[in-house]
């Protein structure tokens, strides 16, 4: 089974600043896999600039079971965390990282995140998120993560927003093995161009076997994917 953390920038082809699906749908078939998590996705309603962005991906890229995750109501449509799924999506829900109050940095950029968590057939529960920028926000994702991790069969992916050397991680790697800690440090994933920084992810619980890892070394969005192996 192949995992797969991307942060599309809204489908937003980073080479040509235009929303080109086909591109995204190219590099999750490049990648084979078969759950994909995805961050910065759009869906459709009335008068939104986009559509169904998570369907549509769904219909290129023959992983037919999807769910969109709505974290806010942006100007331009729903926004939020996508899943994608070789397998039966069983159930499915968006549940909002309480935002931060009061705000430490009153400057900062703040925007309120959530978490999809879905049932997979097999027992398997899939955990997508985005972090925010800021650190009281990173804190509060992380309290909630933790709150939804299960012992057997849980999958955790998408952009933390933080380095793996920051300490904030600490607790979700206590229950979770981290897969990026099994390819060299000098795996980057943000920019796509020239990556300087890791801050993407995927987390697995200890029953579930790893068998490889990677940032594979594709430009479609702003982020490189992450992707990871496992038996279950």
């Amino acid at each position: 089974m192949k995992l797969m953390s991307f942060n599309t920038q809204h489908c937003l082809n980073y080479i040509k600043q235009e929303v080109d699906y086909e591109i995204m749908a190219k590099a999750i078939l490049d990648c084979e896999a078969d759950i994909v998590g995805l961050n910065e996705m759009f869906d459709e309603a009335e008068g939104a600039k986009f559509g169904a962005q998570t369907a549509r991906l769904s219909d290129l890229t023959s992983l037919k079971n999807h769910f969109f995750a709505k974290a806010i109501d942006d100007f331009e449509g729903p926004y939020g965390n996508g899943l994608l799924s070789r397998y039966k999506i069983e159930s499915a829900e968006s549940i909002i990282i309480p935002d931060p109050n009061p705000r430490e940095y009153p400057g900062g950029y703040y925007e309120t995140r959530c978490i999809l968590k879905a049932k997979l057939e097999g027992g398997i529960t899939v955990l997508v998120t985005h972090f925010g920028l800021n650190p009281d926000e990173q804190r509060n994702a992380v309290k909630a993560v933790l709150e939804h991790i299960t012992d057997e069969k849980c999958i955790l992916m998408g952009d933390f927003n933080i380095t793996p050397d920051n300490d904030l991680l600490l607790p979700i790697r206590e229950k979770m093995v981290d897969t990026g800690a099994h390819f060299s440090p000098d795996k980057k994933s943000f920019p796509s161009d020239k990556p300087t920084i890791k801050i993407d992810y995927i987390f697995i619980s200890h029953d579930i076997e790893l068998v490889s890892a990677d940032i594979p070394e594709l430009v479609a969005s702003d982020h490189r994917p992450h992707i990871a192996e496992i038996k279950l």
